[in-house]
C-alpha cells in the first residue's frame, strides 16, 4: 500500500486490512456472556404479569404478585405462609437495620413463692367451669392446688 493511493477502499462493510479477523478466528472467541443465578432470578421476578385486583386487570411484576399472594394466604390462616412471611419480614428488617436481632429471654420467677406464684398471676381465674370436673379450669398443672 502506498501513502498517496490505497488499492482498497475503506468504508461501510470494508474494514482496514489490519483490523480484519484473522483466518480461522471467529468474531467473539470467548462467546456470549453467561448470566449468573442472581441476575436470572432478578430478571424473572421483574417480568410483568396481569392480575385481577378488585375486579380490575392490573399489570404488576411477578415479585409483587408473589408477595401479595403470600400475605393473602397468611391472612387466611395458612400457617406455612405465615411462617414464611414472618421470616421474610425479619430478614428485611435486619437488612434495613430497623430492628435489633431478638434477644433470647427466659421467664424467671421474680415474685415470692416461685413458679406457682407466677403461674397464678398469669393464668385466668378458676370459676369452676371445667368439663373434666377437676375444678382447675385452664390452669397449668404446676398451679393447680389440691
Amino acid at each position: 500500500m502506498s501513502e498517496g493511493k490505497q488499492d482498497y477502499e475503506i468504508g461501510y462493510g470494508k474494514p482496514p486490512v489490519g483490523r480484519r479477523f484473522q483466518k480461522g478466528q471467529s468474531g467473539n472467541p470467548r462467546g456470549p456472556r453467561r448470566k449468573d443465578m442472581s441476575s436470572l432470578l432478578i430478571a424473572a421476578l421483574n417480568e410483568p404479569v396481569y392480575a385481577t385486583i378488585d375486579g380490575k386487570r392490573r399489570k404488576i411484576t411477578k415479585r409483587e404478585a408473589i408477595i401479595t399472594q403470600m400475605v393473602n394466604e397468611s391472612a387466611s390462616a395458612n400457617l406455612r405462609a405465615t411462617k414464611m412471611l414472618f421470616d421474610m419480614m425479619q430478614e428485611v428488617e435486619q437488612k434495613a437495620g430497623a430492628v435489633a436481632p431478638p434477644e433470647s429471654t427466659t421467664l424467671t420467677a421474680t415474685r415470692p413463692g416461685g413458679r406457682r406464684a407466677v403461674c397464678r398471676a398469669v393464668a385466668p381465674p378458676d370459676r369452676g367451669r371445667s368439663r373434666r370436673g377437676g375444678g382447675s379450669g385452664s390452669r397449668p398443672r404446676c398451679c393447680r392446688t389440691a
